[in-house]
């Protein structure tokens, strides 16, 4: 629409610089017509945009309630929306020489490519692939070949963005991710697991002291069923005396955890709730003592 009225002023343009020759007194209110014909057509564009995006986003957020928040539908989300600004934005209020540039001339098309757009296209592309193959999604616990560990939030054309300690955003582009090894903490939906030891003294009651360790585990809100019992139900892992150290006998317990729990926070919640629940069954824990004997020499 906008290039049909601009196509129509240029072909009676001389026609319109006689009239207003002719006429002076019509400049003004043709210059004021062409300004604000200009601006209804370009609100109107924006308009088609606007109403593309709400319908585009009725239709993902519909999908995204019966089938979850992943990868694939954020990003297909994220095409969508370039190709709408490309459809009615772009190309429109482009004119003909960027509607020529973007969908037939393969030669500007490969000097973007090879020159301009080559991180952007091979951050895409990697977005594309881990859409698809879905190595992680969104919602996963995963840990980098450095050892960064963190939940992925979310992903865009061209980067993941994943929340680690203390809901600290680490932003990677997707090709560098796309390019190495990743260990996905929650893929197949198999719990976390952390062991934990715990020293009592000689004197304790074992079945005492293992009890008072289960219902601690059991009672911390971070811990989950995650062991499997012989009738194939999730139970949560039994305490067991595991060795006879030099000055205390080891407890030692698996604790199964969401992939979403930091390992940090689970290991804070078990240890102080173990330490509370030891203290107030009056079961101490041992600490190592050292008895120094000073021998006196005769002078």
């Amino acid at each position: 629409m906008l290039r049909s009225f601009g196509k129509l002023i240029e072909t009676h343009i001389q026609d319109i610089w006689d009239f207003l020759y002719a006429n002076p007194s019509v400049i003004i209110p043709f210059l004021l017509f062409v300004f604000f014909a200009t601006l209804i057509i370009i609100a109107f564009y924006i308009f088609l945009a606007w109403a593309c995006f709400k319908i585009s986003g009725r239709i993902f957020r519909s999908v995204e309630k019966k089938r979850g928040k992943t990868l694939l539908i954020q990003f297909t989300q994220y095409i969508i929306n370039l190709v709408i600004i490309l459809l009615f934005v772009v190309i429109p209020l482009g004119g003909d020489k960027i509607s020529q540039s973007i969908l037939g001339s393969a030669a500007v098309l490969a000097a973007v490519i090879g020159f301009a757009a080559q991180d952007v296209i091979r951050d895409v592309l990697a977005g594309l692939q881990i859409s698809f193959h879905k190595p992680f999604d969104i919602g996963d616990r995963i840990e980098l070949e450095d050892g960064t560990a963190g939940i992925v939030n979310s992903i865009t054309m061209r980067h993941v963005v994943l929340t680690l300690i203390d809901t600290v955003k680490l932003i990677i582009p997707n090709s560098k991710l796309n390019c190495q090894t990743i260990r996905n903490l929650s893929y197949d939906y198999v719990p976390r697991s952390a062991e934990f030891s715990f020293p009592v003294a000689y004197d304790t009651d074992i079945k005492k002291a293992k009890s008072v360790i289960f219902d601690a585990v059991k009672n911390c809100d971070l811990s989950i069923p995650g062991k499997k019992d012989a009738n194939g139900e999730m139970i949560y892992a039994p305490v067991y005396f595991i060795s006879i150290a030099d000055s205390a006998l080891i407890m030692k317990v698996t604790v199964y955890f969401d992939h979403k729990t930091p390992t940090e926070v689970l290991k804070d919640g078990i240890n102080t709730g173990v330490f509370e629940a030891l203290a107030q069954a009056g079961i101490s824990i041992p600490y190592p003592h050292t008895t120094v004997i000073m021998q006196q020499t005769a002078n």
